[in-house]
Order: C-alpha cells, then sequence, then structure tokens
C-alpha cells in the first residue's frame, strides 16, 4: 500500500506510536491514582480503627449505623522483642483471598501493639476489573487511532493528490493555472509556485514556437536576397566593380545573418545561466554601477541618464546575469529611442510586492497592441533584430518577476519599462550594515 518513501506511511508510524505512547502512559497513571486512592482509603480506615481503640473508645464512629464495616475485620494484640515506633501495613494473598494488615503501637512499655487485618479481596476485584476496562479501552482507543490517523493522513496529503491529478491531466495545450484560493493555506506556496511555473511553461511554448517560425522566416529572407543577387549577377559578365558591389551586399546580408545567428545563441546562453546558483546581491549597488556605466554612453550621445533608487538597500538571492540582462536591454531601448538632448531615467522604489525597477524615456512611445516580447517584434525605425525584450522576458519569468512596457501617462512622449522583483520568489535578506547614511534593512 505505501513505499518506503511514502511521507503518508512515515506519518501514520509516527502518529500511531505517539498516540499509543500517549494512551498507555495516560491509562497506567490513572490506574495507579486509582489504586493508590483505593489504598490509601483503606489504610485511613484501619488508621481509625486503631486510634479509637488504642483510645479506649469504640472500634468505629457512632455515626456509622451499620455494622458491614466489620465484615472481614480481624483484630488482636501482637507482642514484638524491640520497640517500632513506624505504622507498618503490608498485603498478602491467601486462597485467593486478599488481606490488608495494619501494626499499630498500642501500649510500648509491654511492647504490645494492634494488628488489624481486613481482608480486601472485593477491593482488589474491582480493581482488577478497573484493569480490565482500562485495558479495553485502550485497546478500542488505540484502534480509533489508526482508524483517524488513516484518515487524517488522507486528509492532509488530498491537496498534493489534487495537485498531482490536475497536472498530471495538463499537456502543453491544456495548461491551467491552479486556483490557489482553493487549497489550504499552508499550501499556498506551493500552489503559487506551480502557478509560477505553469506560467513559464506557457510562455516557452507561445514563444519557442513563434522563436522557431520567426528565426526560419528571418533566415530565409536574406538567404533568398543572396541567391537572386547571385543570380542577377551571374546573368552576364559584369565589371569588377559590380562584382565586388555584389560580394559587398553578400557580406552585409550574411552579417545580419550572424547578428541573429548570435542572439539565438544568447538565447542557449540564457538558458545555462538560468540554471547558475542564486548568489547574494545587493540590487540598489548593482543599479548604481550599471547606471555608472550607461552615463557615459548617454553623454557620449547627447542625452541624459538621471538617477532615483530608493530604498538605499535591497538585498536579495538571485541569479546576477539574467537581472544584467534586463537592465542592461531596458537602458539600451531606451537610449536607442531617446532623441539626443532628452533624458533617460533609471529609478528603484519598494512596494507591498518587492523592489520595482523601472526605465524611464522620451523616445517616440510604442503600439501596446503589439507583444514587444515575442521573439523578432520590433518597434520603430531603428536597427535590431527583435530578440532583447524576448531574452529580457525570460530571464525575468527564471526570476520569478514581472516585466511590463507600457507609454507614459503624465503627458510626456514615451516609454516606461518596469521589472518588479517579488521579495517572496526572490528570497530577499536582510541588508548587511554599510557605511552609508539612512541605510534600512530591508527584509
Amino acid at each position: 500500500m505505501f513505499s518506503k518513501r511514502s511521507i503518508r506511511k512515515n506519518f501514520l508510524i509516527k502518529l500511531i506510536f505517539a498516540s499509543a505512547s500517549l494512551i498507555f502512559i495516560f491509562s497506567s497513571v490513572l490506574y495507579f491514582f486509582i489504586e493508590k486512592s483505593i489504598y490509601e482509603e483503606k489504610h485511613q480506615e484501619l488508621l481509625g480503627y486503631a486510634k479509637n481503640i488504642s483510645n479506649n473508645k469504640a472500634i468505629y464512629p457512632i455515626n456509622i449505623e451499620s455494622s458491614d464495616a466489620l465484615l472481614g475485620l480481624s483484630i488482636e494484640i501482637i507482642y514484638l522483642k524491640k520497640i517500632h515506633q513506624d505504622i507498618g501495613l503490608y498485603e498478602k494473598t491467601e486462597n485467593t483471598r486478599t488481606y490488608l494488615t495494619l501494626i499499630y503501637p498500642f501500649k510500648l512499655d509491654n511492647l504490645s501493639y494492634l494488628k488489624i487485618t481486613k481482608e480486601i479481596s472485593q477491593t482488589k476485584r474491582i480493581l482488577d476489573k478497573i484493569l480490565n476496562y482500562i485495558f479495553i479501552i485502550n485497546i478500542a482507543g488505540f484502534l480509533l487511532v489508526i482508524i483517524y490517523a488513516i484518515a487524517l493522513s488522507k486528509m492532509l496529503i488530498s491537496p498534493v493528490e489534487i495537485l498531482s491529478s490536475r497536472l498530471s491531466n495538463m499537456n502543453e495545450h491544456l495548461i491551467k493555472p491552479i486556483k490557489v484560493k482553493e487549497l489550504p493555506n499552508e499550501f499556498e506556496p506551493l500552489g503559487e509556485t506551480i502557478n509560477h511555473l505553469i506560467t513559464r511553461i506557457q510562455n516557452f511554448v507561445k514563444y519557442q514556437k513563434e522563436l522557431f517560425i520567426g528565426t526560419a522566416h528571418e533566415l530565409k529572407t536574406p538567404l533568398a536576397v543572396i541567391k537572386l543577387k547571385n543570380q542577377v549577377t551571374l546573368i552576364k559578365k559584369r565589371t569588377p566593380e559590380e562584382y565586388i558591389d555584389a560580394l559587398k551586399v553578400t557580406n552585409k546580408t550574411i552579417d545580419e545573418m550572424n547578428i541573429i545567428v548570435s542572439n539565438i545563441l544568447n538565447i542557449g546562453r540564457q538558458e545555462g545561466a538560468q540554471l547558475e546558483k542564486p548568489v547574494e546581491v545587493d540590487i540598489i549597488n548593482f543599479l548604481r554601477e550599471k547606471a555608472d556605466n550607461f552615463k557615459l554612453l548617454a553623454e557620449n550621445e547627447g542625452k541624459n541618464l538621471h538617477m532615483n533608487f530608493e530604498p538605499s538597500g535591497f538585498m536579495a538571492n538571485l541569479q546576477i546575469s539574467l537581472l544584467n540582462q534586463i537592465v542592461q536591454n531596458f537602458l539600451q531601448n531606451a537610449l536607442k529611442f531617446t532623441p539626443k538632448d532628452k533624458s533617460v531615467t533609471l529609478k528603484s522604489s519598494q512596494d507591498d510586492v518587492g523592489l520595482l525597477i523601472e526605465v524611464i524615456d522620451e523616445g517616440c512611445g510604442i503600439d501596446e497592441a503589439i507583444d514587444l516580447f515575442a521573439p523578432f517584434k520590433r518597434q520603430g525605425n531603428k536597427s535590431g533584430v527583435g530578440l532583447g525584450l524576448f531574452l529580457a522576458k525570460s530571464a525575468a519569468d527564471a526570476l520569478g518577476a514581472k516585466i511590463e512596457i507600457k507609454n507614459r501617462v503624465d503627458g510626456v512622449d514615451g516609454t516606461v519599462a518596469s521589472l518588479q522583483i517579488n521579495s517572496k520568489l526572490s528570497c530577499t535578506l536582510a541588508k548587511k550594515k554599510s557605511n552609508l547614511k539612512n541605510t534600512k534593512a530591508i527584509f
């Protein structure tokens, strides 16, 4: 029924063992408490008889109207060889009858003692019945514990079975997110992680198909140009200058194909980067360094790069190469489409989700109806293969981050490229102490 690696089996064994131990301990304590209480009551009863006799009183108090208390009671005086101040109490069994005997000092001057014996066979039988009942209750309780443990373990793994059933019935055409709100609270993080993976799979399947089709189209066009140019060149003899021009066109087309091939290779490199071990990095310091590098490039092109970073530090565990690819692509596109004497702003801010990184330019804006993250999608009249944002989207999915590009809504032409880093998925850490003023610890 269960394999050696079954979590449910281990849970059942531990729960049954713990419950059985608890039942045994509780029952033992209960029985010994009952037994001690009854024997203490008998002890006090015999001690009361002894005190009454020693004080020349009746054997039992006057307020006891029945003589049933004297049934099975035997009183005699014994003499010992030496004085014993202690009161002795012991039990013995003879011919299936059990007796409780009390030795009590009577007259110490002649070493006489009262020996009071009372038959407690009935009491002993009652204790035996109590022990049997407790044993029966323990067996019934143990069986109930087994049934309860099986039902509880099934209830606890039912969400996992539901998730497994839903995932096993999925394929690349029928992948649907899991309804996290229908899961128990303890399984919500697992459901969110699975939905994140499902989203990545959906994007991977969608964009990989477009990538293959786009790659074939992008490579087919320059090959057709090369072939047509060569065919035209070979129709008749031409001057050396014309052959040179034809070769130049061919080489230019080949260079364009090499760019496409290089970008496709970058996709493969990025897949490998996703498998890199996450490292602890201060994202704010990383943004500062990246902004300093691009500031020189912006000034060289006659453009301005502004920076505004909040908070002063944000530590996280992630693949730095993937983050670098996203931020670098944002800045490159922003500077490419921003006219001379205009500005680009790199900013960050902390919100309820985590850290929001934004690159704001003053370019021509975008057509928001176009999926710019699809491979080979281009916007504007600038050169490019159209794989940069596709790579940025793949990197963001690998980081568990959300990437978005939209037009500005502040009345200025341009776009806002944003990266929302989820602190839950990026393992946000407390920022280490530094010499920076007003540095805050981010969790």
